[in-house]
């Protein structure tokens, strides 16, 4: 009989946390895209962005999601500590909203969800309907479990063991708040503990006064999460948003827990029914806590800045700065993170295409062991991309995300081609140069000069078309590209009429000339090719450039 009740209890527990993920991963797939939009217009003062982190955790039913990506925003210079954390006090009242919704008595809209939502997901013909129609399931996948767990428990509340077990929970409070904070860290979810907590007070498993001890306990383990997530990273700056958070949440308990007593009483007067009082605390807690917090916010925030400063760059320029973990949960938010570290290379690789000229010009060998430093570095950023975008694609993505993930993989890849051309190519021709004591003639290193202008022109106009997607800069690229082709040519031949002319300098660097504007042709070529997947995507691209072969029998 207990294993019995034991097991079933674990599977409504386990389906109530998978509809709980279903409700997020829908939501997240139908406007996690416009999440991040949303959220930037709204951090304009404390009032807007308590609304926000309101909106977005109600729609989430996240509060853990919601201060992951903001830590991620924050360490990222997006958004101030301030309104984060004003952010964070608007997504813990947020997580609320289910539950009060599920804590009426609503388990007769489980089949209507379930059906209506599994016929969405299978038929609908839009992206938003399936998504829609996956939080409709997984709405109906919670109200379904809840039922489940109400009838599990009814039937052993006056079993002995039970009641040995309820007169150890009711008899400490604060055991009853560590059961809690470890539920709801294990879970990853408050909301899942709480709605836990009111089918066991319903089914008279625990006294008011414990019930409310577990909240307590609830709210206190889902600030737990994103601390430890952050202390992973080793960046202090990321401990500040989760560590504020976490001190509203142990203040909260202070508050509460000496007086859980009179509080069920007040609850119990208010609202006899014991299924809907866990949800009234909740609640309650989470409005009192967001109004004493409001006004000290920017105080806090000052505390926090001062007791985790930024810290100083680590001399590792093969470290990745932006790819945060914890953003893997919300695509739109890492493939931002993929995004700006694959920037963070093209910074490295403009500075090798600078120091490579300036190498070429000075005959600086130190500087040539400096860009071979560097090409190790964007080596060791491209495996960190690499990695984590394929962390990231091993989750069902949107097929736009999808998309954006391999044209984030493409650009990376291409920029660790340039950084192998000047490491291995480059520097190898100018290594002869410096060994050989040869002399560009004044005229052609002039055409060198001018043609890594046009290469760092190019690379900067490739980074902007990264950001933007726009068309039209996608077609100035690609018609730079036919440019580069006629100019590298008409360099050539210069060259070859600076030979036959006899030149000196021009007949002793003949090779190294013609082989440094082969590989600054190559380079250009791996610039240019982040056009193609935004022209490609847009129609604007041909087949082929080939001409069609003739029809047989035709004159030609």
């Amino acid at each position: 009989m207990a294993s019995t009740v034991l097991l079933d209890l674990i599977g409504g527990v386990a389906l109530l946390l998978w509809g709980l993920h279903m409700v997020h991963s829908g939501i997240v797939r139908a406007f996690g895209a416009n999440m991040r939009h949303w959220l930037g217009r709204a951090l304009r003062n404390r009032a807007l962005a308590f609304l926000a982190g309101f909106g977005m955790t109600a729609l989430l039913q996240s509060s853990t999601a919601t201060a992951l990506m903001l830590t991620s925003f924050s360490v990222s210079g997006m958004v101030e500590l301030t309104p984060a954390l004003a952010v964070m006090l608007g997504a813990n009242v947020g997580t609320t909203l289910i539950v009060q919704l599920l804590s009426f008595h609503t388990s007769l809209f489980s089949p209507v969800l379930l059906i209506g939502g599994v016929i969405a997901f299978k038929r609908g013909s839009g992206t938003l309907t399936r998504d829609m129609g996956r939080v409709a399931i997984g709405l109906g996948l919670m109200l379904l479990s809840l039922h489940a767990l109400m009838e599990t428990l009814a039937p052993a509340e006056n079993a002995p063991l039970t009641r040995e077990v309820l007169a150890a929970l009711t008899h400490d409070p604060m055991l009853n708040l560590l059961i809690g904070a470890f539920l709801s860290w294990a879970a990853h979810s408050s909301v899942a503990t709480v709605l836990l907590v009111m089918s066991l007070s319903a089914s008279h498993f625990i006294a008011p006064g414990a019930a409310l001890a577990l909240v307590l306990g609830a709210n206190l383990g889902s600030a737990i999460n994103p601390l430890l997530e952050a202390a992973s990273g080793g960046n202090s700056a990321a401990r500040r948003l989760p560590l504020g958070n976490l001190i509203n949440r142990v203040a909260g308990c202070a508050i509460f827990l000496p007086a859980l007593g009179p509080v069920a009483a007040l609850l119990a007067t208010v609202d006899p029914d014991p299924w809907r009082q866990p949800a009234d605390f909740h609640t309650a807690f989470n409005l009192l806590m967001a109004a004493l917090f409001m006004l000290p916010l920017k105080p806090l925030a000052g505390w926090l800045e001062c007791l985790l400063p930024e810290q100083k760059a680590v001399d590792d320029l093969s470290a990745p700065q932006y790819l945060d973990a914890s953003a893997l949960e919300t695509p739109t938010v890492a493939l931002a993170c993929a995004a700006r570290e694959t920037l963070h290379m093209g910074d490295i690789i403009e500075d090798m295409l600078r120091k490579t000229m300036t190498v070429l010009q000075t005959d600086d060998r130190k500087l040539m062991a400096d860009v071979s430093r560097l090409d190790d570095a964007v080596d060791g950023l491209h495996e960190a991309v690499k990695f984590y975008l394929v962390r990231l694609t091993s989750n069902s993505l949107e097929e736009q995300e999808g998309r954006k993930a391999m044209e984030i993989m493409a650009l990376s890849v291409n920029l660790e081609h340039i950084g192998d051309i000047i490491d291995k190519n480059l520097m190898e021709l100018a290594g002869k140069k410096i060994k050989h004591k040869l002399q560009f003639s004044r005229e052609g290193a002039e055409e060198l000069a001018a043609m890594h202008r046009t290469l760092i022109g190019n690379l900067k106009l490739a980074f902007s078309l990264f950001l933007s997607g726009d068309i039209g800069s996608a077609r100035r690229l690609l018609d730079e590209k036919a440019k580069f082709r006629e100019l590298e040519l008409a360099m050539s031949e210069s060259h070859l009429a600076r030979l036959r002319e006899g030149r000196l300098e021009s007949l002793e660097s003949s090779s190294l000339h013609l082989d440094i504007l082969r590989d600054f042709k190559r380079i250009h070529s791996h610039i240019c090719a982040t056009a193609y997947p935004i022209l490609e995507e847009a129609r604007e691209l041909h087949p082929t450039r080939l001409k069609p072969l003739p029809l047989i029998g035709t004159d030609t």
